[in-house]
């Protein structure tokens, strides 16, 4: 498939490219999605050993943007509509499934996470974590590397978000700009989660398909944004879909203790010198607004965007507003202006719709 000419999808200028440049092995993996389109997936075998499922969308001659899911989602969680939005606004879109999630590499351990590890470890006790946040993003970049994409938009999502900030703390040349969604820097006093979510964060987890799609259904009502409330035949096939493309119980759980193990990166966000913008709903209850808050306070010139109503997910009724913040900031990379006054170290516009 390597050097195969673009496939077309029902809208002409919405593309998904098998056949990229790419450095190592490709396995093509054809699907049905919505049942309105059809995309390809590829596998990344990395230096690392890692091996990562991915996506692409839109023209490789565009500005390349890699998107990057939170916490257990796959892929499938950045929707193929605002997809389409971002290859409609110029984009080269990648997304993928992090380790331990979909069709990328499931990371064995010796002794598997159990609950009262991540209850000690979130209540401040040191705990040695099977990967870090620093590995989920070199894992970002070597995706890059595999794509030979040079320098590229970055946006991330909770957890993802995290990511996303790494990625442009620790490889700074690779970030054309940096979006990052209903994230925080990584200090313990801010984005906090609220006590009455803390049970369903450190319960059992879903050992069956049935109990995992009632599970995200409880978990939709208690973290999204509900004033607008999601269609629930998506929600359950979308839940069943990440069920069947190979949920893992256990690689949620190291990725949960990658994020509690995370630095706190506020110093080394305000290193960076790249156009960012952080998007946070006000109504989030699983990661306060004050984490938003805190990233852009930290870094230079970052635009911050607060959404009312907005909970912790990507309602499609907010793909507008999360594309266009997207946009204005990859937009941003291509001025000759300074990213911020280095005097204020203040975000330099707020938008609150």
């Amino acid at each position: 498939m390597v050097g195969a000419a673009p496939i077309r999808l029902d809208d002409p200028n919405f593309l998904a490219h098998p056949g990229l440049p790419c450095r190592g092995s490709v396995r093509i993996l054809v699907g049905e999605t919505d049942g309105r389109l059809s995309v390809s997936e590829q596998m990344a075998q990395l230096p690392t050993g890692i091996e990562l499922c991915f996506e692409t969308f839109g023209d490789p001659g565009d500005a390349p943007l890699l998107l990057i899911m939170g916490l257990g989602g796959p892929m499938g969680w950045w929707s193929l509509d605002f997809c389409h939005k971002l290859v409609g606004r110029g984009f080269f879109v990648i997304r993928y499934d992090n380790r331990d999630v979909g069709h990328s590499t499931r990371v064995h351990t010796d002794r598997p996470v159990v609950r009262r590890q991540l209850v000690s470890t979130y209540l401040g006790k040191r705990r040695h974590a099977p990967y870090s946040i620093f590995d989920l993003a070199s894992d970002a970049v070597g995706l890059l590397d595999h794509l030979g994409v040079e320098r590229s938009h970055v946006v991330g999502v909770s957890m993802g978000g995290m990511v996303a900030q790494t990625v442009a703390i620790e490889h700074p040349e690779r970030v054309s700009s940096l979006t990052s969604i209903m994230a925080s820097t990584g200090r313990r006093n801010v984005g906090w989660a609220h006590p009455r979510l803390l049970p369903m964060l450190f319960a059992p987890v879903a050992t069956t398909k049935e109990e995992y799609v009632t599970r995200t259904a409880m978990g939709t009502a208690m973290i999204g944004s509900a004033r607008y409330p999601r269609d629930e035949a998506v929600m359950r096939a979308l839940a069943e879909e990440t069920w069947d493309r190979g949920y893992s119980p256990e690689g949620a759980l190291r990725q949960l203790l990658a994020v509690l193990t995370q630095p706190d990166r506020t110093r080394a966000l305000r290193g960076l010198d790249v156009p960012a913008c952080v998007v946070h709903g006000l109504a989030d209850r699983l990661v306060h607004a004050s984490g938003g808050r805190a990233t852009a306070r930290a870094i230079r010139g970052a635009e911050l965007v607060l959404v009312p109503d907005m909970a912790h997910d990507l309602p499609p009724q907010l793909d507008d507003v999360v594309a266009d913040a997207i946009q204005r900031t990859a937009a941003r990379a291509g001025t000759d202006q300074p990213a911020a006054n280095p005097a204020t170290n203040n975000p330099a516009t707020i938008r609150d719709f």
